[in-house]
Order: C-alpha cells, then sequence, then structure tokens
C-alpha cells in the first residue's frame, strides 16, 4: 500500500512495546499466528521487527495484526494510529474504508454494492478498528450545503415520494424477515443488493430536501445491515464486515445516531460470534453510550443485551449478569406512546430469556441456562424458526453441562426439527455443537441414533444446495 508516512524510526511502537515488555520475538511470533488464522501465510521474525521500529511498515492487514497483538499484551484496545502505521485514508482498501464526507459515502457505497462479487475470506477483527473509531469519535455527518430545499433528484427527474421511501423499508423488513425464517443463504435475501444498486444508491445521487436525504441514508444502511447479517448466517464473514462498514457509514451520512447504535451492536454480536468478545465488548458499550441520549429504549436495551454476551464469553458472570438486568430494565421501561424502533420489534423479553439461555451456558451455569429457555417460551411465530432452533441448540449443549441427557436429546431434536430447514452455515455450527457435546454419551442408542439422523439431515441440506 503506498501512501504511508515517511520513515523515520517509528517512536510510537517503541513506546509500546518497551513500556508493556513484549519482545521482538513475542510480537512477531503472534502475528504470524494472527495471519495465520486468518489464511494467510507470514514469517516475521525479531528481525522483522526491528525493521518496523527503523519505520518500515509492512502491507495490509499487517499492522492490523500488530495493533491486535499489543492489545492482547496491553489489555486495551491498540488503534493502528497508536503504533505509527496508519495509512493515508485515500490509498484504504475498498470495502474497509470509512471516508470523512458525505460524497466520499455515497461513491465508497456504489463502488462496493456494484462490484460482481462480494469478498471472500476470513473474519478479521481488525477491519472494525478505523469505522469504530471514526463512528464514535463523529457519529453524524453535518448538514451539506449542498443538498438546498426544493431540488429534484438529478437521476430520476423527479422529487422522491413516501412510496419510495416505503418501497425501500418493505423491502429490508421482507429481507429480514426472510433471513430470520429460511437462513442467509436463501435466494430471496440475496435479492437485496440490487435493491441497493437499481434503487437506493441511485436515489442517494440526487438532490433532495436534507430530511429527505437523511431518511434515505438511514434506510440505506438498515438494507445493508440485513445483507450484512445474512451474509455472516451464510458462512461469508469478510463479505459481512464489509457490509457492515457500508452500513455504519451510511448511518453516519444520514446524521441518524440511533440507526449507527443498532448497526454497531449488530456489528458488536458478529465480533462476538467470531471469537473476539473483548473488541465486541467496547463495540457495544460504545453503541451504549454514544446512543444513550439519542437512540429508543429498545435500542438501548439491544445493545447492553449485546455487552452481556460478550462478558459471558470472557467468563465475566458478574459483568454479563449486571448487562443483562440493565437489558431488561429498558425493555421494561417501553410504554404505549414511547419513543420506540419498529426496526427492533423482535427485541423482546422472550428474546433477552433467548439471549440469556446462551450467556449462562457459555458461564457454564446450566440450571440458569435451561430456566431462562423455558422463560423464553416456544416462540412459534414462523418468522423465528432459526431463532427457536438455535435456542433449542443451546439449551442442549446446556442440557449436555447438566448431565440431563433425556432433556439434551429433547432440546436436540427439536433443534434439529427446525434447522434442518434454513440456509445458514451458523445453524449447521450449532448443530455440530450439539453432537461434540454428546460424545461422552456416543455408546448410548438413543445417542447414536439421533447423531446418524443428524449426520443424514446434513448430507440432504447439501445435496439440495447443489
Amino acid at each position: 500500500m503506498s501512501g504511508r508516512l515517511p520513515r523515520t524510526p517509528n517512536t510510537a511502537l517503541a513506546l509500546l512495546l518497551n513500556g508493556h515488555g513484549m519482545s521482538h520475538k513475542g510480537l512477531a511470533f503472534r502475528v504470524n499466528q494472527l495471519a495465520e488464522r486468518d489464511g494467510q501465510a507470514t514469517a516475521y521474525s525479531h528481525s522483522s521487527v526491528a525493521r518496523w521500529l527503523a519505520g518500515a511498515t509492512p502491507k495490509d492487514p499487517v499492522p492490523q495484526y500488530i495493533a491486535a497483538a499489543l492489545t492482547e499484551r496491553i489489555g486495551r484496545t491498540v488503534m493502528v494510529e497508536e503504533i505509527g502505521m496508519a495509512a493515508v485514508f485515500d490509498q484504504a482498501p475498498r470495502g474497509w474504508d470509512f471516508p470523512r464526507d458525505r460524497e466520499g459515502a455515497i461513491k465508497g457505497a456504489r463502488t462496493h454494492w456494484s462490484a460482481p462479487e462480494a469478498p471472500h475470506g476470513a473474519f478479521a477483527a481488525p477491519g472494525y478498528v478505523l469505522p469504530v473509531t471514526r463512528w464514535l469519535a463523529v457519529p453524524t455527518d453535518s448538514t451539506d450545503s449542498a443538498d438546498s430545499p426544493g431540488q429534484e433528484d438529478r437521476s430520476t427527474g423527479r422529487l422522491i415520494e413516501a412510496e419510495d421511501l416505503k418501497e425501500l423499508q418493505d423491502t429490508a423488513e421482507q429481507a429480514r424477515l426472510w433471513d430470520a425464517r429460511f437462513g442467509g443463504g436463501n435466494w430471496r435475501v440475496s435479492s437485496i443488493r440490487r435493491c441497493l444498486n437499481e434503487r437506493a444508491l441511485p436515489l442517494l445521487s440526487g438532490r433532495h430536501h436534507e430530511a429527505i436525504t437523511r431518511e434515505l441514508f438511514s434506510i440505506t444502511a438498515e438494507l445493508s445491515r440485513v445483507a450484512a447479517w445474512a451474509a455472516f448466517d451464510a458462512g461469508h464473514s469478510a463479505a459481512a464486515q464489509q457490509h457492515f462498514v457500508q452500513a455504519l457509514r451510511l448511518a453516519r451520512a444520514g446524521g441518524d445516531i440511533e440507526m449507527g447504535a443498532y448497526v454497531l451492536t449488530t456489528m458488536a454480536l458478529h465480533t462476538i460470534l467470531e471469537g473476539a468478545p473483548d473488541q465486541a465488548l467496547d463495540m457495544a458499550q460504545g453503541a451504549y453510550h454514544r446512543g444513550r441520549h439519542h437512540a429508543s429504549r429498545r435500542v438501548l436495551a439491544f445493545a447492553k443485551l449485546a455487552e452481556a454476551r460478550a462478558l459471558a464469553r470472557m467468563g465475566d458472570a458478574t459483568g454479563a449478569s449486571t448487562a443483562l438486568s440493565r437489558a431488561e430494565t429498558w425493555l421494561d421501561k417501553i410504554t404505549p406512546g414511547s419513543q420506540d424502533s419498529p426496526r427492533l420489534s423482535y427485541v423482546t423479553h422472550g428474546r433477552l430469556a433467548a439471549d440469556a439461555t446462551e450467556i449462562f451456558r457459555d458461564l457454564r451455569k446450566s440450571r440458569a441456562a435451561l430456566g431462562w429457555s423455558q422463560q423464553a417460551g416456544e416462540l412459534t411465530d414462523v418468522h423465528q424458526s432459526r431463532a427457536v432452533g438455535l435456542r433449542m441448540a443451546v439449551a442442549a449443549t446446556a442440557a449436555c453441562q447438566a448431565r440431563d441427557l433425556d432433556a439434551a436429546l429433547d432440546h436436540g431434536d427439536r433443534a434439529l426439527s427446525l434447522l434442518q430447514r434454513v440456509e445458514s452455515t451458523r445453524a449447521q455450527a450449532h448443530l455440530d455443537d450439539v453432537a461434540v457435546a454428546l460424545a461422552p454419551w456416543a455408546a448410548e442408542p438413543q445417542v447414536g441414533a439421533f447423531l446418524q439422523r443428524l449426520k443424514q439431515a446434513e448430507l440432504t441440506t447439501a445435496a439440495g444446495a447443489r
């Protein structure tokens, strides 16, 4: 990557290494590990670190790996800017950039969504550092004086009407419901990219009343967020990350702090499920505090719920329980007529109980986990097929922790019945977790029969996908 800082001794990196007792060999070793996790072969050594200290900057994404290694060592988030390796922004790779101005945001979104193929690759936690930092620093764009009232849309030759906005809102909601019912791999969900390219983004390129412009950005951010979650559910981690970055930037362009907090919280959940709860905790807490005086109570409850899930993955039972209680308090405060977000209508006490099932399973408090699962109820809404199936899979693993084989098989059967209907890599991973948890009882006939059904369902699903 060109456009790096001048090649002078990197005192910022030296101070961090020396101040926290990290050796050159230790840093190089951890960078190699992080690169290998993302499918990249590197062979950095203490000599490489010496060159970095002398002012050399390795190609992306190695600076992010260096920052991540120091984050682990120090115990707080270390930004790439802190290690003296920040890239000149204009040279940032497509999809990971976070333009400082609205015009750049539109251009970046059009380039991203018009690409012939979605990006491939594994989740890279450092990829969220720049976007999250910039959103937390400046969550809303200032009003662009060029967007003066009364102007017409240059791309369509007419003013945008309420029907245009409703069409986009309906598309986002329909895609979210199809994702929840049939999984992120369903063909209906993939049509959202066409909606973005053919409807939403062309409208953004026009000139409208500022209020209309901001609403357009917010709706387009939600379309991008739905596409991101569906991509993650289908197993396309790199695509999901870049879609989330676009969603966060579009929310900022719309001056919509509530939408930004919602997107950032969803990004935090993504980060938790990809195995980086420490970074996710910062994101969830940042979303909550930034949205504290701007977002609806349901959004704030969602942020606290994500915080609880991150803390549980980190083994902090007290912190997780406190955050969960705060989420429940925010939901209790929702009353008829209060400001609320229809986009988060699914964040209810039932959803909180379902997430609490996983929280206490992760904390290995199996009785509490199974109790919360019962509180979640049946959730028989057909649009909740995947959510209920995932909860049943979590309950099955919790029952295994409690050494209750009958309950484990009962929950496992229900999970299999629901999840074999959805096209979801995440669903398959949950079923695989059930199989692993049942391994100590592999010799039991009923366990063998269940594992056989599980294997058959996986083969059937794979055959149908071809």
